[in-house]
């Protein structure tokens, strides 16, 4: 059985770079890797309604915290026979996004801390209703808000399918996520935390190896 590792973090904070030079530093040190980000546009009818949602679809669902929440867990319901098969076939699976996204945009959204009632319901119907496997590591990406903006915008004008959306538009719910995913990290909510400075840049090879040893 693998090892599951998510990466988080604000949008624009590095997570697909560091997953590609985490997969690299894990591939050196001999391990096998997979590899999946969520949401799943393009592949699950629910990531593809956050999406259409996000950006002004469907009429006022995008409002409704415990509405897009729930979209967000039914795609990671859809993955979870390939996240286990996943973890049957490599040593190490990277996920980036996972069950604590959905805590802290919803919980930043309501604004409420990590003690806060949305925080529980994601992990009762994600975890507990839903039975998606729980991580052996979490990594938290941290960059200050307007850097993550700062590379969300840049990403936007290079990349023509990565448009902001409403979420990443809105520097006052950015901040608050922060705050929240700050709170689940101190708590080791789910599994153990590694905090790491996504703007000095990560040793990707030494955290492979830390995360090889859990």
């Amino acid at each position: 059985m693998g090892r599951l590792v998510v990466i988080e973090g604000l949008d624009g904070a590095g997570k697909r770079t560091l997953t590609a030079n985490l997969t690299k530093a894990l591939h050196d040190g001999g391990a096998t890797v997979g590899t999946l980000a969520f949401p799943r546009y393009g592949k699950s009818v629910h990531a593809d309604l956050v999406r259409e949602a996000l950006h002004r679809g469907h009429g006022d669902l995008a409002d409704s915290v415990y509405g897009m929440g729930m979209l967000y867990a039914l795609d990671r319901r859809g993955a979870a026979g390939e996240i286990r098969e996943s973890l049957d076939l490599h040593d190490v699976v990277l996920l980036d996004r996972y069950v604590s996204s959905n805590a802290a945009y919803a919980a930043a959204r309501l604004h409420q801390d990590s003690s806060g009632e949305v925080v529980k319901w994601v992990r009762e119907l994600e975890i507990d209703r839903f039975g998606l496997p729980v991580p052996d590591a979490q990594i938290l990406l941290r960059v200050p808000r307007e850097v993550a903006a700062q590379r969300a915008e840049q990403r936007a004008r290079e990349e023509a399918d990565r448009a902001r959306d409403a979420f990443e538009s809105d520097s006052g719910l950015q901040d608050r996520c922060g705050v929240v995913y700050d709170q689940l990290a101190a708590e080791h909510w789910l599994s153990r935390w590694f905090v790491l400075d996504g703007v000095s840049g990560v040793d990707a090879p030494a955290l492979a190896a830390e995360l090889r040893s859990l």
